[in-house]
């Protein structure tokens, strides 16, 4: 392709809305082009590499045995509401109607759509197992669609389901595409773990997150370097601290006016906030928006709350909780803003995390304006309605699997594998005869890769301060060939030389032959990223030309022959990832 007929706008400043490094290089490219918040299309050096993604997770996905579908994004309410996930996904579903008046969503997700294709398709253990799956535009309405690629209301996703006879089939598809995963993280040129993560609006069991390292990831998390214990921060067990050997001393009403928070009320009383109870309030809503209940739920005072677990434990979508309108709440409950404690509540569900009643002596709030209680304790003082570990992991904390110091770090999901076992095929119907005719429920799991979200993790791992650094296997193009001066007969004849042998040998090559300064040449090529640049200029006539990587520093005088021998080579030992 000429750089001269490509349809190509570069900026040099940087756009205001972008905040991090994948999401400018992308508007910067002209890689990316936005129509309105979290809503982007690709230009054609984006759509390239966008393709070239997609290439690997197909290539991946049909070595591993699974067929290419491609389903429609409109999805009918009436499988939605067979699964019960109609109500229970919550805001970010996009929901439309037609003009009869019925309702549609558009497809954040397709666990309903294959289980229905299952159930109509699928009637004997002889045609299990399968894998199905399909790349395709998803929809999410986020509420704050942020960082470009990364966080957005469209986007491309490979979602892959599998259908087999039991756990033990499920277990040995899960492990294949586990494997066909790190296989095209590692052709992306990805930096990436396998994690623990939590199932969130997908359901089921097991469930693996592939994650990207980067600083700019949304997703924490927590690993030990003694043993493979890797899991997000949503996810990861806690190990509680040994319960304390106390007497149990008599419960004192203390007067603590204006502590409101755990910092305040320890350093009044001076006590290390381990001695202190935490509690947050909710309001669990049900489906047509009302009050359901109320939850108390507390944690030692130097520990955080991990909401997923929270929500987990009380078996509830994450959208139908909120923290509690205090005033509310305290009318119904006796509950009393910053000042509440666990003991003389009533009618709400009190949550109490596991380390908590192996504590002894603690502080609470006294559920009484300006007052605490000192040297609470758990069964004597008060009760729970569910004792479980609802408490947030930190870097330091034990390992649950060793017992060695934690450590954390933040990455950029790209991919999850799901165990979804009977959850979609037992509320939808989706059987199969065994080889005693006996109906059996197909057992499921769920694969997906976010293509465009791929994308910007590259880039993340991947750029310098003058710009992307593409990996050959997902770079637009292979090589820039660079002309310095346009019209030199000599120069010209040289760079199109290289152009048409190094297309023939099947490299994807650029010629920039526009009639620009070398300095904004050379910038606009370190800003793309092209992998290889061939500079034409000076010694054309000689038969010398400048070879360079971009993600080296280095550049090198060498003949014409050679530049195209080694640009040849790197592309076929690199480019396919």
């Amino acid at each position: 392709m000429r750089l001269s007929k490509m349809h190509l706008k570069t900026l040099r400043e940087v756009p205001a809305e972008a905040e991090i490094p994948s999401h400018i290089l992308l508007l910067r490219c002209g890689m990316i082009r936005k129509l309105v918040s979290g809503v982007y299309g690709f230009m054609p050096l984006g759509q390239r590499s966008l393709r070239k993604v997609e290439e690997i997770v197909r290539q991946e996905m049909d070595a591993a045995g699974a067929q290419e579908v491609l389903m429609s994004a409109v999805q009918p309410a009436e499988l939605w509401e067979e699964s019960g996930r109609w109500y229970a996904y919550g805001p970010e579903l996009w929901r439309l109607k037609d003009r009869n008046g019925r309702d549609f969503c558009l497809g954040p997700t397709h666990e309903e759509i294959f289980t229905d294709i299952a159930r109509d398709d699928i009637s004997s253990y002889r045609q299990l197992p399968t894998m199905l799956y399909q790349i395709q535009t998803k929809y999410r309405d986020e509420a704050r669609p942020r960082f470009g690629l990364m966080r957005s209301r469209e986007f491309i996703m490979k979602d892959c389901y599998s259908f087999d006879r039991d756990d033990a089939g499920l277990d040995e598809s899960y492990r294949i595409m586990y494997d066909a995963y790190s296989k095209v993280f590692t052709r992306c040129g990805l930096t990436f773990r396998p994690v623990e993560a939590d199932s969130g609006a997908i359901g089921g069991s097991n469930s693996h997150e592939f994650t990207a390292f980067s600083e700019v990831g949304e997703s924490e998390i927590a690993y030990c370097e003694s043993c493979d214990m890797a899991a997000t921060s949503e996810r990861a067990e806690c190990v509680d601290d040994p319960a304390t050997e106390a007497e149990l001393l008599p419960m004192e009403e203390v007067h603590t006016p204006g502590t409101k928070t755990i910092e305040e009320v320890a350093d009044y009383l001076g006590l290390d906030k381990k001695q202190t109870m935490k509690a947050l309030l909710f309001a669990v809503y049900d489906e047509e928006g009302q009050v359901k209940e109320y939850v108390a739920a507390f944690v030692r005072g130097d520990r955080d709350l991990n909401m997923t677990k929270l929500v987990n434990a009380l078996d509830i979508p994450e959208h139908a909780i909120e923290f509690a309108d205090e005033e509310k709440m305290g009318a119904v409950t006796g509950s009393v803003g910053g000042f509440t404690g666990p003991v003389g509540l009533h009618d709400c569900r009190i949550v109490v995390d596991s380390e908590l009643p192996g504590q002894k002596n603690l502080c609470a709030g006294a559920c009484k304006e300006d007052h605490h209680l000192l040297n609470v304790n758990f069964d004597r003082d008060y009760k729970a309605d569910l004792i479980t570990d609802i408490k947030m992991i930190k870097e330091g904390d034990p390992c649950p699997v060793c017992g060695k110091p934690i450590k954390m770090t933040r990455g950029i999901e790209v991919g999850q594998v799901f165990k979804l076992g009977t959850k979609y095929s037992e509320s939808m119907g989706a059987t199969y005869k065994d080889e005693n005719m006996t109906d059996q429920l197909i057992v499921m799991g769920c694969y997906g890769i976010g293509i465009t979200r791929t994308l910007s993790a590259v880039i993340e791992q991947h750029h310098d301060e003058n710009g992307i650094i593409w990996p050959l296997s997902v770079a637009p193009y292979h090589v820039i060939i660079t002309e310095i001066k346009p019209g030199d007969e000599a120069q010209d004849k040289v760079a199109e030389d290289i152009y048409e042998k190094l297309q023939a040998a099947g490299v994807e090559v650029l010629l920039d032959d526009r009639k620009e300064r070398p300095g904004v040449k050379f910038k606009d090529a370190d800003l793309i990223g092209i992998p290889v640049r061939i500079t034409v200029g000076r010694g054309a006539a000689d038969g010398q030309v400048e070879y360079k990587l971009r993600r080296d520093a280095d550049k090198e005088d060498i003949s014409v022959e050679e530049a195209i021998s080694r640009a040849i080579e790197i592309v076929e030992k690199e480019g396919r990832g």
